[in-house]
């Protein structure tokens, strides 16, 4: 199938073979042009789209630095020499040019000497549940801060008449709980949650993959997530008043890079000023 440069900026954007299925057992590493073929892109086109995004993550981190104000609240953050940064999430954080690789260009750019190493560890489509499976891999990284920006997908439905999201609104509640706990018992890093934003329910609806794969939202359901997250009494960046429907791509869905650019803002905000 003959995709369009926004059908394959789309699946670049949202699949990232290159994250989730890049290794085979051994070691072995899948080559650029199977990854390709794994969203049905030609290598060049797939190449050629990944670049842009990584270069889009810089030039916004670029942007934002050359505001004083900004490059401040990068100075700011709490973060010793050698400190260690893991980000967990979905598609929204694992995203090429996701508000996680930004502020990873920033730190390198305005605090090189300080060594912060910022580690994402997101995987596309990932519910609460699914992150409670790998969260061994983040102890074991023994970080010194936790960013988390999860639980949209646990809002997710699948059907025209769906009675039912994919992980309950109690359950996901427990999961964020228990995940929470074991950040504070097995490691001694300090933790920032950020609440999603709603999302665009007509535009997910009628978008031309999502709505192939039965994928439906409320932005009712959502909020209950991040009603949930906030009840965790751990600092949160709630985005849900941050971000405009002008912000997300045409899947109502996914963030644009503006969108991006605006989560890592308000994430550095927050962070800035906890001690």
């Amino acid at each position: 199938m003959q995709w369009t440069p926004e059908q394959t900026h789309w699946l670049v954007k949202v699949f990232q073979p290159e994250n989730t299925v890049s290794s085979l057992p051994g070691g072995a590493s899948l080559s650029e042009a199977s990854l390709a073929g794994l969203l049905g892109l030609e290598p060049s086109a797939y190449a050629s789209a990944l670049a842009e995004s990584r270069e889009g993550a810089k030039q916004a981190a670029r942007e934002l630095l050359a505001e004083a104000s900004v490059s401040e609240l990068v100075s700011r953050l709490p973060l010793r020499s050698g400190a260690k940064v893991v980000v967990v999430g979905d598609s929204l954080t694992s995203d090429p040019q996701s508000w996680a690789v930004i502020l990873r260009e920033m730190l390198t750019s305005q605090r090189p000497k300080d060594q912060v190493s910022l580690s994402i560890r997101a995987v596309s489509g990932e519910t609460t549940t699914h992150v409670l499976v790998r969260m061994g891999e983040v102890i074991a990284s023994a970080p010194d801060w936790v960013l988390f920006f999860i639980g949209l997908n646990d809002a997710r439905t699948q059907g025209p008449h769906p009675t039912k999201t994919l992980v309950g609104l109690e359950e996901t509640a427990r999961n964020f709980a228990e995940l929470r706990e074991r950040v504070r018992r097995e490691t001694k890093a300090r933790q920032v949650w950020v609440v999603p934003p709603d999302v665009v329910e007509e535009r997910v609806a009628q978008h031309w993959a999502l709505s192939r794969f039965g994928v439906r939202f409320r932005s009712l359901d959502v909020r209950g997530v991040g009603g949930s997250i906030r009840s965790l009494g751990e600092p949160t960046v709630d985005m849900v008043s941050k971000l405009d429907p002008a912000l997300f791509v045409d899947d109502g869905l996914h963030l644009s890079l503006a969108g991006q650019k605006r989560v890592a803002l308000e994430v550095l905000r927050a962070w800035s000023v906890l001690e």
